[in-house]
């Protein structure tokens, strides 16, 4: 991947470079009881999540999860991904300082294709998991972000090799 394939008014938060496998951890819905089944990879300078995702025991979901070093500015309007994957459509999960209970996210989806591409996802576009928390979350206040295969039986492979914000 050159700099030149992404958007020059975007600012990184993760390019997987170093150890990622220290930043990044999988979380799965056994730890509530579900049967989904999964893993993180990183290889190539990417993020790999894979797994069977089952809704079987009230579960649906396997993610990865990078707790932000740094608060997003103010002004952030739009996290950036670069992403590909097997056409499914997956999610990014949103934690807070307002989602402090393990369900508590807010969440917008992505299409994948076989081919690297960009997507862009407005902070406006996120959706509160439950109504105990803020309507729409601030940039601010972004703790983590994750990404996630969700909410139906499916085989799940996506990657993603950068993350930004603008």
């Amino acid at each position: 991947m050159t700099l030149s394939t992404l958007p020059a008014h975007a600012t990184e938060i993760e390019d997987f470079a170093g150890a990622p496998d220290q930043r990044w951890d999988f979380f799965s819905d056994r730890v509530m009881g579900g049967v989904s089944s999964g893993g993180v990879a990183f290889d190539g300078g990417a993020l790999r999540l894979t797994g069977t995702v089952s809704t079987a025991n009230n579960g649906g979901f396997i993610q990865a999860r990078l707790k932000l070093p740094e608060r997003l500015p103010d002004d952030a309007s739009a996290l950036v991904l670069r992403v590909r994957g097997n056409g499914d459509q997956y999610f990014v999960h949103l934690r807070t300082g307002g989602t402090l209970l393990p369900w508590h996210y807010y969440q917008a989806a992505f299409p994948t294709g076989p081919d690297w591409e960009l997507v862009r996802i407005p902070l406006d576009a996120f959706k509160p998991s439950t109504r105990m928390v803020r309507a729409t979350p601030s940039a601010a206040s972004v703790r983590s972000v994750a990404v996630a295969a969700f909410g139906h039986d499916h085989e799940a492979d996506v990657s993603v090799d950068w993350i930004g914000w603008e």
